[in-house]
């Protein structure tokens, strides 16, 4: 059966920056160790029931209080470090974090913008635009007419026809004012023709009358 593997400290903590604590932490448990050996009063190397312990062993014991109270200063100092780049990364966290809500309130707004846009296209694209209905003439009369814009897309083309058309009624219109004008003159000449028939009848139902009495003289019998 295989070995089963176990996981370290130094296996689970990877940041380089954490690996100095590892090191520190370790040293520091080592010398720990060693005091405690140095204090233990059952060690029959350091200890005596009898005698107060040895000035061999107060100067072991301070300096090695001093050794881990050297381990004790880094590892305060390497704990500093740590919260300060603990709060430093929660900063640039926090930055990282508004940047993307940002962007991803911006991406929302174009998603906005896209589905507004391709609404307005689809509108477009399925208006009923007047220009269709326009009674222009065919494609092939037109080209045969032009043959300039035999090269021209469907969309100058269109351009070009609708002009056409325009071009023609305003020529048509120009004829029908044309012909309404002299529609009215001959109108007006004819009403003048009627008044002036009016009023010659008139005049000659006064002159029958103004020559009634010389009819009846000449009807006379002498």
């Amino acid at each position: 059966m295989a070995e089963t593997a176990t996981m370290t400290v130094r296996d689970i903590v990877t940041d380089p920056s954490l690996l100095p604590v590892l090191q520190i932490s370790a040293n520091a448990h080592n010398e720990c160790q060693k005091l405690l050996q140095l204090i233990d009063p059952t060690n029959p190397a350091t200890a005596s029931s009898s005698n107060p312990p040895s000035q061999e062993l107060i100067l072991a014991i301070s300096k090695q209080q001093k050794v881990l109270y050297s381990l004790l200063a880094q590892l305060r100092g390497l704990n500093r470090d740590a919260v300060l780049r603990v709060r430093e990364t929660k900063q640039i966290t926090a930055e990282a974090r508004q940047e993307i809500d940002r962007l991803h309130l911006q991406l929302q707004n174009l998603y906005y913008e896209q589905k507004h846009l391709m609404g307005e296209i689809a509108a477009c694209e399925s208006y009923d635009h007047k220009y269709l209905s326009l009674p222009l003439i065919p494609e092939e009369e037109f080209l045969a007419l032009f043959p300039e814009h035999a090269s021209s897309d469907a969309h100058e083309l269109m351009i070009a026809r609708i002009k056409h058309e325009h071009d023609e009624r305003e020529k048509l219109e120009q004829a029908r004012q044309e012909l309404l004008k002299r529609k009215q003159a001959l109108i007006a000449e004819n009403k003048k023709r009627k008044d002036d028939l009016a009023n010659l009848d008139a005049d000659l139902e006064r002159f029958i009358d103004a020559a009634k009495p010389i009819q009846k003289i000449f009807e006379k019998e002498y």
